[in-house]
């Protein structure tokens, strides 16, 4: 029975999905409601890594769930580059949430349809199911008591003449299969015996735009499937065979330690992968990709046959549309505090790519933060009148305790010290103590990571909900009385691709174009240190990271008939670590 829902959800109709019937009610209703406690309805828009996430480690029975999503299943995509060459085959890195629905022990349900519209005034989400061969569209709403927006994103064309014509994307499931597809149809099509030399080369050139995690590690994966696989297929074509990496900026993989983007540099032009740096695509036609050249400005004009594009994330429609009606009309994403509630908005929370954490200013607080410590109301303070707020101030401002690393100091007594240089001060030299404070605080990355954390810590906020309402564990509310309920979100930087985090502790494994090739089994996912030519070009996770990705987030997650990502790299994590601790550290 699974294994039917499982195949039809991913492979009808060309990667197209199949809805599976559910014939309980929308909601629950009940012949005595007085006998019953009233749920609260929760309202989930999305299945990636955030809403998945959630979903899953909500357990707490005082809720009523409804999950909507046009696509009824979880994707792991840190794998979606495997799946456009076959390694890994689409079925292999999705879940259904159906399956992650009849599991919990509370009111769940899923629908598979899209949000068209949030209604904060009537606490009601718009939603219509996609248009498909079994008639029109469908349209009904939903009530919520709290909304969680985990939508995501998707991919930012920069409103470039051609792309979404004429490119493809590397997003959903859908995208790597027809990726694949087009390969082939590229190699296909270069061996008509009608062909000439000149179109071959055309055909036979692949285009990868943007130089960020996903366009780099495409561009290794098509150019081992070329080499080591198409080669046999088509020997007479490999020599026509040309991959293009196109980035805006001075280097590829801007975000990582630069030692990592170096090697990688240098590991492409070694394969033979043509980098192109400090090239902005103007235009994109059906045969011709347009670039300017930051350098000289030039406009070069030049043939392809598949184009992949890859440049980051750009707003959904529907969030823009939130936006609007909540005034968040200046902001790329929507804006969050930092405990994930939209701002100005209590009961609707936004987690993963749609949104970003506005973290508050220290400055903005100063004065309050002050008269908190200054009790006595003296206008002056000594070192130790601080003592009861300093874990405070650290927790709701984790700037502060990135500029005490930062400065290399021990912690916020030695950074009043530090800049003073006696224990005694008033409001203008604590002022003049954090005026830099605030030059650290950061983004969070649009990552897997950070959104399946953000799921994981909303969820544990519901769970504990009510017991927080009594006994608030937060920080000090240096702006009102009393504590906050909880503890605001704050990211482990376990396993996150960032350049401040990458190389810092001892445990961490990366993979980074040095040679090293992911081969799948029956029974394994094993790495192999003898296939110098493979080009894997960025895999990086603690051990405890990769662990939780693998078994907590991607649940019950099969890979191809009977393996776990986690379980066959388990084995080869202490030869993988000494042989990273060579050749990254030394390099």
């Amino acid at each position: 029975m699974y294994q039917e829902l499982y195949m039809r959800t991913v492979e009808i109709g060309g990667g197209g999905l199949l809805a599976v019937s559910d014939n309980s009610p929308f909601s629950t209703a009940y012949a005595d409601a007085g006998q019953r406690d009233i749920k609260k309805k929760v309202v989930v828009l999305g299945t990636g890594w955030a809403g998945t996430s959630f979903l899953k480690s909500l357990t707490h029975p005082s809720y009523e769930v409804q999950v909507v999503s046009p696509r009824n299943y979880f994707a792991f995509t840190p794998l979606l580059p495997s799946v456009t060459n076959g390694t890994v085959e689409a079925r292999s890195i999705v879940e259904p949430i159906r399956n992650i629905v009849r599991k919990k022990k509370f009111d769940a349900q899923f629908r598979e349809a899209e949000c068209d519209k949030i209604d904060t005034q009537n606490k009601k989400v718009h939603c219509r199911s996609q248009k498909t061969n079994l008639g029109g569209i469908e349209e009904f709403t939903v009530d919520y008591d709290y909304l969680v927006i985990a939508m995501g994103a998707r991919p930012n064309t920069f409103n470039t003449p051609g792309v979404l014509e004429h490119a493809y994307f590397l997003k959903e499931i859908e995208d790597a299969q027809r990726i694949r597809r087009t390969v082939i149809d590229c190699f296909e099509r270069a061996s008509l015996p009608s062909v000439s030399e000149e179109e071959k080369k055309r055909i036979l050139h692949f285009v990868v735009v943007g130089g960020g995690p996903t366009g780099v590690e495409f561009s290794a994966e098509l150019h081992d499937f070329v080499n080591e696989d198409l080669a046999k297929l088509y020997p007479t074509l490999k020599k026509h065979v040309k991959i293009t990496l196109l980035e805006a900026s001075d280097h590829i993989l801007n975000m990582f330690d630069k030692r990592i983007t170096a090697f990688a540099e240098q590991k492409f032009h070694r394969d033979g992968i043509n980098l192109k740096v400090g090239s902005m695509v103007t235009k994109v036609t059906a045969t011709e990709i347009s670039t300017k050249e930051i350098a000289t400005g030039e406009t070069v004009n030049t043939p392809y046959g598949m184009v992949v594009w890859s440049t980051g994330i750009g707003t959904r429609p529907v969030v823009m549309d939130f936006m609007k009606q909540i005034g968040q009309t200046n902001r790329r994403v929507l804006a969050t505090d930092e405990w994930l509630r939209v701002e100005g908005s209590d009961c609707i929370y936004a987690l993963g790519d749609c949104a970003t954490i506005n973290q508050r200013k220290v400055i903005e607080d100063i004065s309050v933060i002050f008269n908190k410590a200054d009790k006595n109301n003296t206008g002056h303070l000594k070192v130790d009148d601080f003592n009861e707020v300093i874990n405070d101030i650290c927790e709701r401002y984790p700037q502060v305790e990135i500029h005490l690393k930062k400065k290399q100091l021990k912690d916020f007594v030695h950074l009043m010290k530090h800049s003073h240089g006696d224990d005694e001060f008033n409001i203008e030299k604590f002022k003049s103590s954090l005026s830099e404070v605030d030059s650290q605080m950061k983004n969070l990355p649009a990552t897997a990571q950070v959104a399946a954390q953000q799921g994981t810590y909303l969820a544990d906020c519901f769970n504990r909900m009510e017991i927080c309402e009594k006994y608030p564990e937060g920080p000090l509310r240096f702006r009102g009385a009393g504590r906050h309920r909880f503890r605001p979100f704050s990211f482990g930087r376990r396993g996150n691709l960032s350049a401040d985090s990458m190389i810092e502790g001892t445990n961490t494994l990366a993979v980074c174009s040095i040679g090293w090739r992911t081969n799948c089994s029956s029974a394994s996912w094993r790495l192999d240190f003898n296939r110098s030519e493979h080009t894997v070009v960025v895999v990086l996770c603690l051990r405890q990271q990769a662990g939780q990705l693998a078994y907590e987030d991607a649940g019950d997650l099969r890979l191809g008939e009977a393996f776990h990502i986690w379980k066959g790299l388990e084995s080869n994590l202490r030869r993988a670590d000494k042989y990273i601790n060579g050749k990254v550290n030394n390099y």
